[in-house]
């Protein structure tokens, strides 16, 4: 092997190596492989940004611009509650969602007709009583197979067509896939709804992942201490028994900015001060009121909440916006009017300040903000909401 080779098989080692890490953003690690392959001489200098105006590249840009402004238009999933509006047998279920994310997929990224759907086949699940892992995949797959059904359903399938215009002088038109992806979406869509849900194992389909969201008990929240709190001016472990009478625990005290080491129980609790309390969302709420709190996210101003603000909780799934960022990158509360109270990670901890916590796919989410404009800011957030469980907050003078 030549230096050449060596220096091109080594790159995509580590572009293949950095992917799979998934610390870094896909396409920086692309873009990052192309500037050291220029800069190696494995690729022209002259040549080196030539495939960002290539027509499928366009094209395919164009498809993920259409996806975003059917997304944001709210349309798609105003139709698919339509469809299922009733509590369906779980095959009709299956047939119905598959059809419409197939449909979708054909006319749109099929990534963003997953995403748009999930939340819609949940809740239905949810009304149904049914587990969603038993419609969730068949949509998945269904959202892959009406990719095939049209030229821009799916990015192989633009850059065949470009490369058969180029060797050809004719390339292949919008529908000249259906006579083939046609027949394979509708056979594939047929057997998820019949037979491809009856082989996930058993324990996933008994599995409710709504329900086991609802037994959360490990948010951990950060609340600031007032001048006038009744806990100002005690040690931290002198608020124990408190702690436990409303079944929250105390993990530590944040001064000056930075979290003070180990869970500081002999430290006076200081006017300014947050301390880190970690527990159900409700019994948060109610440690919070009777110590005479505020959560760390709220200005001094607007300790008294008003009558409009309610609690949401949401999960966040793999691609959403708030995904490998935190509160403080995206100034929730300064843009959006919406507060993060609380993080939930399965129970592993963490030690970083709520806002500043970089947020991971799996995490659970307490929003606070207007009853009118949390859903909306959960949606732009890229989050799954979760069933309603009654959360208010409690009105602090």
């Amino acid at each position: 092997m030549t230096a050449q080779q060596v220096f091109l098989f080594v790159l995509l080692l580590a572009v293949f190596g950095m992917l799979l890490w998934g610390r870094v953003r896909y396409d920086l690690v692309a873009f990052a492989a192309l500037v050291v392959a220029t800069v190696g001489g494995a690729v022209p200098t002259e040549q080196a940004f030539v495939g960002f105006g290539h027509p499928a590249t366009v094209i395919i840009a164009l498809v993920l611009v259409v996806s975003r402004g059917l997304a944001n238009s709210g349309a798609v999933e105003m139709i698919a509650r339509y469809v299922i509006r009733g509590t369906l047998s779980l095959g009709s279920h299956i047939g119905i969602i598959a059809a419409v994310g197939a449909a979708l997929s054909g006319l749109m990224n099929n990534v963003a007709a997953l995403a748009l759907l999930m939340p819609v086949d949940m809740e239905a699940a949810a009304k149904a009583k049914r587990s969603p892992a038993l419609t969730l995949m068949p949509l998945s797959f269904a959202t892959i197979l009406g990719g095939m059904v049209t030229l821009i359903g799916t990015p192989p399938n633009i850059v065949v067509a470009t490369f058969r215009g180029e060797a050809l002088g004719e390339a292949f038109g919008m529908f000249d896939f259906a006579a083939v992806g046609l027949v394979v979406a509708l056979v594939g869509i047929l057997f998820v709804a019949l037979v491809g849900w009856r082989l996930l194992p058993v324990e996933r389909r008994q599995y409710n992942v709504r329900e086991e969201l609802q037994d959360l008990e490990g948010y951990v929240a950060e609340a600031r201490v007032l001048e006038d709190s009744a806990i100002a001016g005690e040690r931290l472990r002198d608020l124990y028994p408190m702690a436990e009478e409303h079944d929250v625990a105390l993990l530590g005290l944040v001064r000056a900015g930075k979290r003070l080491p180990g869970f500081a129980r002999r430290e006076t609790v200081r006017a300014g001060d947050f301390v880190v309390i970690e527990g159900a969302a409700a019994a948060m709420e109610k440690f919070v009121g009777t110590a005479g709190l505020e959560y760390a996210s709220t200005g001094g101003k607007t300790a008294v909440l008003s009558d409009n603000q309610i609690l949401l909780e949401v999960v966040v799934p793999e691609g959403a916006r708030i995904q490998g960022r935190s509160a403080m990158d995206l100034r929730l509360a300064y843009r959006q009017g919406v507060m993060l109270l609380g993080v939930s990670r399965q129970g592993r901890p963490f030690r970083d300040r709520v806002r500043r916590l970089e947020i991971e796919a799996g995490d659970i989410l307490l929003l606070s903000g207007p009853e009118d404009r949390l859903p909306e800011v959960a949606s732009w957030l890229g989050c799954l909401p979760l069933a309603d469980r009654g959360l208010q907050l409690l009105q602090r003078d």
